[in-house]
């Protein structure tokens, strides 16, 4: 962590941020601290747009500071390393997620589970421990401790890096925690948008049968054809579901509207598992005698730490997996907001900050 003394001792960024609750983004100059011995120092080339990034600059949940510099994908070069930085050097392809620091003294830190630390300080909107806002990466450069700071493997081109860096990492750490991850399982996927389509990428990769669960009957081809998956449930329609009942070894649920569980449960297996990464606005309703007849488990997941964050990059490298995306140019931001609010987008946008981030006087 930065002292004070080099915080006052900082660098002139530029962005773009949220001023107050409507969520408009607009340019914005601001500071950052100058490299400590720790840290490493990028320039942010790429970052991708979330459906965080929008509840954060509209305050959906009530916390955030402004102003707010969103981005929490974001993807670059190295351009500086402190003294004592022994993992990257200037040239190296880089990202940074969800994280920027933790208290890295607890248990959680201490099994490299830093995205459960009571203490983690998020990429953008937070405050460090010396009171400074942390800014997230719709910004030219960022600095950030080593140890919260991703190698990107060679074979994943930079700009479908940045969305693995958070909705990857979301899907991708639930399959394995859970024991999703074994080949022949049958595995659900619970909506199709930037963690479904994730989702499914993995599992298949893992060497799971997918089933898309959708209530929309327009995305089976796309979910069949295009992302590769094996099924596809409507669940609205109580046959499809009667006839898959008992079919799911697990199901991973991206969906962040208001659903109902009890058709999900009924899919699972004995022993099957339902496993939460959308957030609901409000609580969902849970059934509990389904849960008991077949001993079934309802859990939940966020992102993932920062060495499974590796893990998860090194193996889409290897096998090949990749988000769809839409690349962007910095001043069409809100319009992407928009429409990522309307679900507008197949199936994450990515800012190309490299070329469009232009500095303001």
């Amino acid at each position: 962590m930065a002292t004070q003394a080099e915080v006052e001792h900082s660098r002139k960024v530029f962005g773009w941020a949220a001023r107050d609750t409507s969520g408009l983004l607009s340019p914005f100059n601001f500071s950052r601290r100058e490299t400590g011995e720790k840290d490493v120092a990028l320039k942010v080339l790429y970052c991708g747009v979330c459906h965080t990034d929008l509840s954060m600059i509209t305050s959906k949940w009530g916390s955030s500071i402004y102003p707010l510099v969103p981005g929490h994908e974001i993807v670059g070069v190295v351009t500086e390393v402190g003294s004592k930085v022994e993992k990257f050097k200037v040239g190296d392809k880089v990202g940074v997620g969800y994280l920027v620091d933790s208290c890295r003294s607890c248990q959680n830190c201490d099994d490299n589970l830093e995205n459960y630390c009571p203490n983690f300080i998020t990429t953008s909107g937070a405050k460090y421990n010396d009171g400074t806002t942390s800014y997230g990466g719709f910004s030219d450069s960022m600095v950030v401790e080593e140890h919260f700071v991703i190698s990107i493997p060679d074979g994943i081109p930079l700009d479908a890096a940045a969305p693995l860096l958070c909705a990857g990492i979301t899907v991708y750490s639930p399959l394995k925690y859970y024991g999703l991850d074994k080949p022949g399982l049958n595995i659900g996927v619970v909506g199709l948008g930037g963690l479904g389509h994730m989702a499914v990428k993995f599992a298949k990769a893992l060497g799971a049968y997918v089933t898309v669960i959708s209530t929309s009957p327009n995305k089976k081809k796309e979910a069949i054809e295009h992302l590769g998956a094996d099924s596809f449930l409507i669940s609205r329609d109580q046959d499809q579901i009667q006839a898959a009942t008992g079919t799911l070894d697990g199901i991973i649920d991206t969906v962040s509207a208001i659903h109902p569980l009890l058709p999900l449960i009924g899919l699972l297996k004995s022993h099957g598992k339902l496993v939460m990464v959308g957030i609901p606005e409000k609580p969902l309703e849970l059934p509990i005698f389904p849960l008991l007849g077949g001993r079934k488990t309802i859990g939940g997941s966020l992102v993932g730490g920062v060495k499974e964050t590796q893990e998860m990059l090194d193996f889409a490298a290897k096998h090949n997996v990749k988000p769809d995306i839409e690349v962007i140019t910095m001043d069409y931001v809100n319009t992407a907001m928009e429409r990522l609010l309307k679900a507008d987008v197949k199936y994450r946008f990515v800012i190309d900050i490299g070329n469009t981030l232009k500095p303001t006087s």
